[in-house]
């Protein structure tokens, strides 16, 4: 059987010698499993060292999609406070903010430095000290989704995001064609927001867009 070959993969072994590649495969995506073993600091100076039994799932696409991250171990409380999903997979964010934070280093150590790491730390965190899950504001499920697209493209309620999100889904001169989801009255080509729509264009192909609105 062939292996996928992960950008970065070498790079994150080294980081992580704790975890490795297990000859468990999901189609063609690729299964690492291990101790996570990480170290970081927030803003406020408050550094944490922690280890986490983690197993992350690479889709073949990556890094044009998300890996999914499952804690083997029962370390993290699997309720709501801690951002756990039903199928027991971390909340890391938003499918599109991950998807942009790893654009900005489109390797697996990238992935671990932009968004495992800051969850984890915040797990650790609330762990150790309680109170509110540091770096996530967001409902679960659709809701929040929605929200933090709100964000992420500029505009101002639900809604637009999603007419944002069908434009992607869709061919760009097809596209070009249709409203502008940030209200100003004209074709989506002839708006400045096209600008953004091409940025977020660049990071997928439609089909993972479908799978934001399906």
């Amino acid at each position: 059987m062939s292996r996928q070959v992960i950008p970065g993969i070498q790079e994150f072994l080294h980081e992580y010698p704790r975890m490795a590649i297990k000859p468990v495969s999901v189609g063609s995506s690729v299964t690492l499993s291990g101790v996570f073993d990480f170290s970081a600091k927030s803003n406020s100076g408050d550094e944490i060292t922690d280890s986490y039994s983690l197993r992350i799932l690479v889709p073949a696409a990556f890094p044009c999609d998300v890996p999914e991250v499952t804690e083997i171990g029962h370390k993290i409380p699997r309720n709501g406070d801690y951002h756990v999903n039903s199928n027991g997979t971390l909340c890391l964010g938003s499918r599109l903010r991950l998807l942009l934070q790893i654009s900005f280093k489109p390797t697996l150590s990238g992935f671990a430095e932009e968004c495992l790491v800051p969850y984890l730390y915040a797990a650790s965190y609330k762990l150790k000290f309680g109170g509110k899950f540091l770096f996530s504001e967001l409902q679960h499920g659709t809701v929040g989704e929605l929200r933090d697209y709100v964000d992420l493209f500029g505009l101002k309620d639900p809604e637009q995001a999603r007419a944002a999100l069908r434009l992607l889904t869709m061919k760009k001169r097809d596209a070009n064609k249709c409203p502008c989801p940030c209200g100003c009255g004209r074709r989506l080509g002839k708006c400045s927001f096209n600008d953004k729509i091409r940025k977020f264009r660049n990071l997928a192909d439609r089909n993972w867009f479908k799978s934001l609105v399906s």
